[in-house]
């Protein structure tokens, strides 16, 4: 037996909804499921009904315009949809993170959407909306999602729960709170991973193992020692997370980012002496870049020492743009590339 999935504009008055579904028991409709968007002025009832035997599109259309409402598409719907929005969205969910080729899918179950294409970034067009039947999810700087769906405009929940999907997945794929493995030429095992309380000896360590210049590079302070609640701090740092890079038992280097509240964050990096200048510093830099940016923050910043331009090297080598600040020569910001 046919079901229908159709989407009803109604203003947002008590007994509006009542006087629909008692039309929709005149035609002999059973109704099988119901989600309610809030659209501006009132609200968007999508509606999933078996129809009787031989009623038409257009009589079900005319009935609901009679009670004062708009009939804004009807689809031909499989029960086998009917799923409530949120464990829908859960297992699209699963569906992609399991296997992220399979994202384009799991996009067109979630937005009932006729067609759903990967396009170059470039090809993109996200202002040709063809009257809110079109709409573009950025995946990357390089690669966009075009929907399109011609039985109903979207609304903006489905489109806020496409983006929220899509930033699941690049987290999943980013691996956020996990370890990521370096892939080095000489087959040195070395790991990023977030640091914590349990690394504070191994932090020590790696402050004896680093020169006085590589110290002084950067605390710009003749330091040998570091009380254990500045280690604290260095792995916990108030609001913000470190990175390691950590091979074996030992600690090679240490990444910090601390978000500030104009949507920046501070990032500091020490890399002992014996590893400098083998990609450990990039990839921390790399590493924290991702951090900040699941974050929302738009840039970074470091403070260096009058004429010291290793952080701007690390950052160009990471794929950023860095540059000393115009106010202020003796910080460096670097640009956080947004795939918005």
């Amino acid at each position: 037996m046919p079901v229908w999935r159709l989407r009803v504009r109604m203003d947002d008055r008590p007994g509006t909804l009542a006087r629909i579904a008692v039309r929709l028991a005149d035609l002999e409709c059973n109704v099988l499921g119901l989600t309610v968007f809030p659209v501006p002025g009132g609200v968007l009832d999508e509606i999933v009904l078996r129809p009787a035997d031989g009623l038409p599109k257009h009589v079900l259309a005319a009935a609901i315009r009679e009670e004062g409402c708009t009939c804004s598409g009807i689809v031909e719907a499989d029960v086998h949809e009917l799923r409530d929005p949120p464990t829908a969205m859960l297992l699209a969910a699963k569906q992609a993170v399991d296997a992220p080729p399979q994202l384009i899918e799991a996009v067109r179950q979630v937005l009932a959407a006729d067609l759903v294409t990967l396009l170059p970034a470039a090809e993109a067009n996200p202002d040709r909306t063809e009257g809110g039947n079109r709409a573009v999810f950025p995946l990357d700087t390089t690669k966009v999602l075009v929907a399109r769906r011609r039985w109903a405009p979207f609304v903006e929940l489905e489109l806020t729960r496409v983006a929220t999907l899509i930033d699941l997945l690049t987290a999943a794929r980013d691996n956020l709170s996990g370890a990521v493995v370096l892939d080095r030429r000489d087959g040195a095992a070395v790991v990023l991973r977030p640091g914590t309380l349990r690394d504070t000896e191994a932090v020590a360590e790696l402050h004896r193992r680093c020169s006085s210049t590589t110290l002084f590079s950067r605390y710009h302070t003749g330091i040998r020692t570091v009380p254990r609640n500045w280690l604290h701090k260095l792995l916990l740092p108030p609001g913000g997370v470190s990175v390691l890079a950590v091979c074996g038992r030992d600690v090679l280097g240490l990444g910090r980012l601390i978000p500030q509240p104009d949507r920046t964050a501070e990032i500091s990096l020490l890399v002992e002496d014996s590893w400098q200048r083998q990609g450990i510093g990039t990839a921390l830099l790399a590493r924290m870049t991702v951090l900040a940016a699941a974050r929302s923050i738009t840039g970074l910043t470091a403070h260096r020492l009058p004429g010291d331009d290793a952080m701007i090297r690390t950052a160009l080598r990471a794929g950023l743009h860095a540059a000393p600040a115009p106010d202020d020569p003796e910080t460096v910001r670097l640009e956080i590339p947004s795939p918005r």
